[in-house]
């Protein structure tokens, strides 16, 4: 039993390995442009091994041996675009990202934010972190460009044809504009509360994003995340909680306060609106005040 188990551990974690990636592989490549001829490409093959081996014909079979290596070159030029972008997305996850790199990209945020709130114009940033936020999103027009203050705000500049919705930030780079976010359902909001504050709560609710809000009305900042909207913050305060959530945190961090962290705050049901002055200790026990959006 014992060398059974020492013979069969390897083709079991090839076994596994390869199925993490071909999960992984087809999740990125669904909803692609590339995703119909993935399909394709393996139901030809599929389709071509089956008759070869149920009928015996040696020369196909030879055939397909033989130009495996093309059929491998030949990926790598059709998915070129997925190929690139998968590669991108990877080198922009946290494992790979410095904190210096995750400092600037909030800093483009704060800019942004600066700005638009300075002359009223509305925005709704999505911080994309380790769920991938087009699964959430009912629509979006992919842009893939360079996240910068002058791109967002052209973005979110009124009258403009993708200024409506929501922006997702994959690391340095603005992945979608015009997304429509889920509504959050819950019943305990003002009804003051605008669409844009509502949409980034059931963002937040239902992955792990980070959104930031820019009232149109108001020129008021908020942020969400984990449900919770945080409405009139400073520049200073939206850095700070930036900072705290998405720059990696110190190494020493033992495993205890990692875990607590990342598991005890989501069984936390707080107020879904919290305003600036509720974070202060003197107003601790004070309403939940709304401000219009």
């Amino acid at each position: 039993m014992w060398t059974y188990l020492q013979d069969g551990w390897r083709p079991a974690l090839e076994i596994l390995i390869l199925a993490v990636v071909i999960y992984y592989t087809s999740r990125f490549l669904r909803g692609t442009r590339g995703w119909p001829v993935v399909v394709g490409f393996v139901v030809l093959l599929l389709a071509l091994a089956l008759v070869t081996t149920a009928l015996d014909l040696k020369v196909l079979r030879w055939l397909l041996g033989t130009f495996s290596a093309f059929f491998a070159v030949a990926i790598l030029i059709i998915f070129q675009p997925e190929l690139r972008r998968l590669l991108a997305e990877l080198g922009n996850l946290p494992l790979f990202a410095s904190a210096h790199e995750q400092r600037e990209n909030i800093e483009v945020i704060i800019k942004t934010c600066e700005r638009l709130a300075d002359v009223k114009i509305g925005a709704l940033i999505a911080i994309e972190q380790s769920i991938q936020l087009h699964e959430a999103v009912e629509s979006g027009v992919p842009v893939d460009c360079e996240a910068t203050p002058e791109m967002l705000e052209t973005i979110f500049f009124p009258n403009n044809a993708i200024h409506d919705g929501g922006v997702i930030l994959k690391g340095d780079r603005i992945a979608y504009a015009a997304c429509i976010f889920p509504l959050t359902q819950r019943r305990d909001l003002n009804k003051s509360l605008g669409t844009r504050h509502r949409a980034a709560i059931g963002l937040s609710e239902e992955t792990d994003a980070v959104v930031v809000i820019v009232s149109e009305e108001t020129g008021s900042i908020s942020h969400a995340y984990k449900g919770q909207l945080v409405r009139g913050v400073t520049l200073e305060e939206l850095r700070a909680f930036l900072t705290s959530v998405i720059v990696q945190p110190a190494r020493s961090r033992n495993a205890v306060e990692w875990l607590h962290k990342r598991f005890g705050e989501q069984f936390k049901r707080g107020p879904a609106v919290i305003t600036k002055s509720e974070l202060r200790p003197a107003a601790k026990h004070a309403g939940n005040g709304i401000k219009p959006s």
